[in-house]
């Protein structure tokens, strides 16, 4: 049985010596396979992994390699294993760990940066400058699950402190997958100022960070939030997570519906997650003069940008990586508040075993599927479990 030295355990939560996990071959190609559960170090926790959410980044990283990467190189055929969105129980504790006890529910950061190069000083972890150099050696560097070291997919995993969030027993393992994507949105909207009650915010691509980005907005008191977006049962959705107004842009000419709806001006802000095309010059002539706009998405490929309309209207844009700034305690603190219900987005959950069932749901959107969770316990493998 797990004993290593050092590594605090309880008999409560026994653990085993060896795990299930999903590893990524070839592009596309995953297989379940069998390895030895990993060790707490200083500063670390062994998570056993109840829940993880497939984000469209694993997705990604599967089919394409970026934006993992896995000793310096593409993450192919090297053991990995991918998935980031996941929450669990604390049921190890690495030598000299007194912040959290075993037994505790969290949920988790992807990124655990350096904390020695110039970004992690300014708490901008997610934009390590050691990011994914030191796969398998984790004493000195960045660390970030499913990116550049071992993922999710999975039935436990060590996590830093520093990425864990505590989470109340009355929230449910899926609600707590989708803390990390509501932290996105939260990081979007803290570079673009932060305090935007009053401020007329739009979100463009109806997505799991978009839907959630119109939920945070709501809840800091932005006036209005617009959502834009192809699809009428996501829009709906977000009618429900707070929008004032939704745009469908195959029926109305986005740009005109949004100023239309501002009351014929520009919008202060816009955080933009569909990565479309089109989407960053749009987005620009969405916003006032002076105003601020937030790319939270990645096109495919290279995009056309208007910089003369961004210079002769003194536009600010800002990229945002993930979920920086400590923003996903933040979207915590207001999910365990209800000050809005994360779960509308939570469609489909399948068992760990039939995790690339579950990745062609998300993948193809299969029944409308928007976030889509694997549990490792607790879900036949002979059905899935679709959210009401």
């Amino acid at each position: 049985m797990y004993a290593p030295a050092g590594v605090k355990t309880s008999t409560e939560y026994p653990v085993p010596d060896a795990m299930k996990a999903w590893v990524l071959g070839d592009p596309g190609e995953l297989s379940l396979r069998e390895k030895p559960v990993p060790v707490p170090k200083k500063a670390e926790v062994l998570v056993r992994i109840d829940a993880v959410a497939i984000c469209a980044t694993d997705l990604e990283i599967i089919y394409h390699g970026p934006p993992a990467l896995i000793r310096g190189g593409m993450p192919h055929n090297k053991n990995f294993t991918p998935g980031h969105e996941y929450m669990g129980t604390v049921v190890a504790l690495g030598p000299g760990v007194d912040e959290y006890r075993i037994g505790q529910r969290v949920t988790v950061e992807i990124h655990a940066g350096c904390g020695q190069c110039k970004r992690c000083r300014e708490g901008m972890y997610t934009a390590c400058h050691n990011y994914g150099l030191n796969y398998g050696d984790v004493d000195k560097g960045h660390r970030a699950n499913g990116f550049t070291t071992d993922g999710g997919f999975c039935e436990y995993q060590v996590n830093n402190i520093n990425t864990l969030v505590a989470i109340p027993d009355g929230m449910s393992d899926e609600e707590a997958t989708l803390v990390v994507t509501a932290g996105t949105a939260m990081y979007g909207l803290t570079e673009l100022g932060g305090l935007v009650a009053g401020e007329s915010v739009v979100v463009t691509g109806p997505g799991p960070i978009g839907l959630l980005g119109v939920a945070v907005a709501k809840a800091l008191g932005a006036q209005p939030v617009i959502l834009t977006g192809t699809r009428d049962n996501r829009l709906k959705i977000g009618r429900e997570l707070g929008a004032d107004h939704v745009v469908n842009v195959t029926r109305e000419d986005a740009v005109t519906a949004v100023r239309r709806l501002n009351g014929g001006k520009g919008v202060d802000y816009v955080l933009e997650c569909s990565g479309a095309p089109n989407a960053v010059n749009e987005a620009v002539r969405m916003v006032n003069r002076g105003g601020k706009l937030c790319l939270a998405a990645f096109p495919h490929q290279e995009t056309p940008v208007d910089i003369a309309e961004i210079v002769r209207n003194n536009i600010y844009v800002y990229g945002i990586r993930g979920e920086g700034k400590s923003a996903t305690h933040r979207a915590e603190a207001f999910m365990s508040q209800k000050r809005f219900d994360a779960t509308k987005i939570h469609t489909h959950t399948f068992p760990l075993d039939d995790l690339p069932t579950a990745i062609r749901y998300a993948k193809d959107r299969v029944e409308d599927a928007i976030k889509v969770v694997v549990k490792a316990r607790g879900v036949s493998a002979a059905h899935k479990v679709a959210a009401e």
